[in-house]
């Protein structure tokens, strides 16, 4: 199953990203999602699963869209929360994916048996980080996450 994550549009849908999660099966949204729109033209592409960031908090579209997700993909337990400080209430012992967004920084990291991923931010530049997003191969037995950068 190949998944788009992606974080942190702050209502900034880019191209390029569109152009990257084409043919994907399933979109994960991080969070900071910044209007309805972004989901609507996401879920053109995929099915969407999304949860809220700090900044769509007091958005009135937004109140539906839960705080975290407890997911299967494919077979893997798996957590969609925005900001990896909130990870440890959420946190089921049999987790192995953890998605987070909220830092901007990408990350892609194995500790112990879980995969930490975070797509960084796919919207507006924020300093020097990178635009990104991430694809994820799912398969029964193994991940495969790549980062996509959107800009040079």
């Amino acid at each position: 199953m190949k998944t788009a994550i992606i974080s942190d549009t702050h209502g900034l849908l880019r191209p390029e990203a569109l152009t990257a999660i084409q043919g994907c099966d399933l979109i994960l949204h991080a969070g900071d999602i910044g209007s309805p729109e972004i989901l609507d033209h996401l879920s053109q592409i995929a099915p969407v699963q999304a949860v809220r960031g700090n900044n769509d908090l007091e958005l009135p579209w937004a109140a539906n869209i839960p705080d975290h997700l407890s997911l299967d993909l494919n077979g893997w337990p798996t957590l969609l929360i925005h900001d990896i400080a909130d990870v440890p209430a959420h946190l089921a012992a049999n987790t192995r994916l953890i998605i987070t967004g909220h830092s901007h920084k990408p990350l892609i990291e194995w500790r112990d048996n879980r995969l930490y991923l975070n797509p960084g931010s796919a919207g507006r530049r924020r300093f020097k980080l990178p635009v990104t997003l991430a694809l994820l191969d799912v398969r029964a037995d193994t991940l495969e996450p790549q980062l996509i950068h959107l800009l040079p």
